[in-house]
């Protein structure tokens, strides 16, 4: 399993490459203690300040030995630990994790109040077994596509640390991805874990709006914020899915009905991606959404409006404390009518209404998930209808709609080793994750999908100065 109860300095940021299920199999039969998977967890992640990947901001060792202790005495007395045994995960870091602040990715509540327990996410983990080992960078309050930091810095890409990784979830990703963790929570807004596990080559759900626990998360949007997780297999996803859920993931044997996304979905997208798209389900309806391009817009007033709102006593009081692209976003945001935000919504109501009843026909609508591989970090900027775009706003041009609508949303990683990764949206009818995970697992099973790790560790002399 490449798992490593010690690790020299030297070999500090190498893998821990077993997947969940084969790390809580191991710990289930006795074949590993939890206590040694956390050991060789925390031996290979680095301490934050000297993290090349720019993707820890906490380690949680007293907490994940604790955690990984209870797991080894239920082992040792003959009893269930739980489908996760003894498999170290993290979480961005807008989870209230007992006795820690929440910061949200601020300095504004880098000296908060610990929070008094877990979010609800991570006390449904625990009780399945798994270990808290880490806390992640993510962009100032959730938003942004891109994990720019001003307090933590820029997260990379594990499989070219001169590119993104995407966010807002991006440090979620990036753990994940590189290999360091099996799983790890992210939120997703406007696409905050589809586009990051589009961009490292990871799977990235965004479930049905409000189908995952969102207590003591730091909220961002109300009307788009969902609880998501991270892994780099389908079987892991599906597992992870179950635990945070409480949800049977069986579904029937029947085949699945699969339409692809036309329109705006054709537009903005690397042309691997429709290769694929069209390769997979040649045969299947192009579907077009309806005022897809009027959908994005209501989003942006909607997430805006309530961000803005959310954060207006604090930007009032100590708006240089925040980043200042953050601050600038959350300041227009708050200072938009009310009346065009009622708007917005009555139409998102219409919108849902009309997405949702033609979802009936399908199980599954093929899509890209980010609209080309990761952007440079010297030059964030994508390629939008012919123009060069912040990549910080727009890396979520194809997954913002699918929020808008609250159907669930799976990343799936193309299979393209050696390559920048790329990913695929299979977005569901509503409570349709089971379909999407069968989907993922068949696509996974026939090549065509799946993660694949750097080819080596990352180290600090492949990146130069943190940014």
């Amino acid at each position: 399993m490449a798992l490593r109860a010690t690790a020299p300095p030297s070999e500090r940021s190498r893998p821990v490459t077993a997947t969940a299920l084969e790390i809580a199999a191991a710990v289930r039969s006795g074949r590993i203690t939890a206590g040694a998977v956390v050991d060789a967890c925390l031996a290979a992640l680095p301490q934050p300040a000297d993290d090349p990947l720019v993707a820890v901001t906490r380690l949680l060792p007293e907490r994940a030995r604790a955690e990984a202790a209870a797991v080894d005495a239920l082992v040792a007395a003959g009893k269930d630990p739980g489908p996760l045994a003894g498999v170290p995960y993290g979480v961005k870091d807008l989870f209230d994790v007992a006795g820690l602040p929440t910061t949200a990715g601020s300095t504004l509540y880098a000296d908060a109040p610990p929070a008094a327990a877990d979010a609800g996410a991570i006390a449904r983990l625990r009780a399945a077994g798994a270990v808290l080992v880490a806390t992640l960078n993510m962009d100032e309050f959730a938003y942004g596509f891109a994990t720019i930091n001003a307090r933590h810095g820029t997260t990379r890409n594990p499989h070219d640390p001169s590119r993104l990784a995407g966010g807002s979830s991006g440090g979620s990703a990036a753990v994940v991805a590189a290999g360091l963790l099996p799983f790890s929570l992210g939120s997703d807004t406007n696409g905050s874990v589809r586009v990051p596990a589009s961009l490292t080559g990871i799977y990235g759900l965004k479930p049905s709006h409000g189908d995952l626990p969102l207590d003591g998360v730091f909220p961002f949007a109300e009307s788009f914020d969902d609880t998501g997780p991270f892994t780099r297999t389908a079987a892991d996803m599906a597992l992870v899915w179950q635990v945070l859920s409480g949800r049977d993931g069986a579904v029937d044997t029947a085949p699945l009905r699969i339409g692809r996304l036309g329109g705006r979905f054709r537009e903005n997208v690397d042309p691997d991606q429709l290769a694929a798209i069209d390769a997979l389900a040649a045969d299947a309806p192009l579907v077009e959404l309806p005022d897809i391009a009027r959908a994005r817009s209501a989003a942006f007033v909607i997430t805006a409006f309530e961000g803005g709102n959310l954060h207006r006593k604090a930007l009032a009081a100590k708006a240089m404390a925040f980043d200042p692209a953050t601050r600038d976003r959350l300041l227009a945001g708050a200072l938009l009518p009310r009346a065009l935000y009622e708007e917005a919504v009555r139409f998102r109501d219409s919108f849902r209404a009309e997405v949702h009843a033609l979802m009936t026909r399908f199980d599954g609508l093929l899509a890209p998930a980010a609209p080309c591989a990761a952007p440079l970090i010297a030059d964030p900027r994508i390629a939008i209808d012919g123009a060069l775009s912040p990549a910080r706003a727009d890396l979520g041009i194809h997954t913002q709609p699918i929020s808008f609508t609250g159907l669930p949303s799976l990343a799936v990683p193309l299979y393209r080793p050696g390559r920048l990764p790329l990913g695929l949206q299979l977005i569901g009818a509503p409570k349709g994750e089971p379909a999407l995970l069968k989907l993922a697992a068949q696509l996974e099973a026939a090549g065509v999908a799946g993660a694949t790790l750097p080819p080596g560790p990352i180290t600090g002399s492949q990146l130069g100065a943190r940014q």
